[in-house]
């Protein structure tokens, strides 16, 4: 008997349904594949993604232009693209329009002495160097470190002052 059991655990998909997750965002939009306002095709039956208790489906966007599927335990997200229906709006981008840009002073000058932090939660430490360049505040600079054989790169927060990115 226990073989029998054994068998069945093995027989058992390591991995998410794929077919049940197409079924879900076809009961989720009210229309089948391919039809106005239900899913352009289904998942890729290719994706091997761990199996998941509890689904959640949710639009996109307010424009319903695609079903979000997601897992939270695993951490997974797929976006299932959505016909629209003939003469609905089409989400709209706002124009790009260039911005004069003024240009900050550098709070960092090239040759003054730099300290590079970074910092989160309970720690913090800093290095001191010397900057290769002038740099404005949020701008990206490198920074010449005793014992490194490359500059680092950091980023300007004011005078004297900086932090490697990614850091706050």
């Amino acid at each position: 008997m226990i073989p029998l059991l054994l068998l069945a655990a093995a027989a058992a998909p390591a991995f998410q349904d794929i077919a049940a997750l197409d079924r879900a965002v076809v009961a989720f939009t009210g229309k089948p594949q391919g039809a106005e306002g239900g899913p352009r095709g289904g998942i890729d039956a290719r994706l091997k993604l761990q199996r998941c208790d509890m689904v959640a489906l949710s639009w996109r966007t307010e424009a319903h232009d695609a079903v979000v599927v997601s897992c939270t335990g695993p951490d997974w997200r797929l976006f299932v693209p959505v016909n629209r229906p003939a003469g609905a709006p089409a989400a709209v981008a706002a124009p790009v329009r260039a911005l004069p840009v003024a240009k900050a002073e550098p709070v960092i000058r090239r040759g003054d002495p730099v300290t590079i932090e970074a910092a989160s939660g309970g720690f913090a430490i800093t290095r001191e160097g010397v900057a290769a360049g002038d740099a404005a505040p949020g701008a990206r600079f490198a920074v010449r470190v005793d014992g490194a054989a490359q500059p680092v790169q950091a980023v300007a927060v004011s005078s004297g002052r900086a932090v490697l990115p990614g850091w706050d």
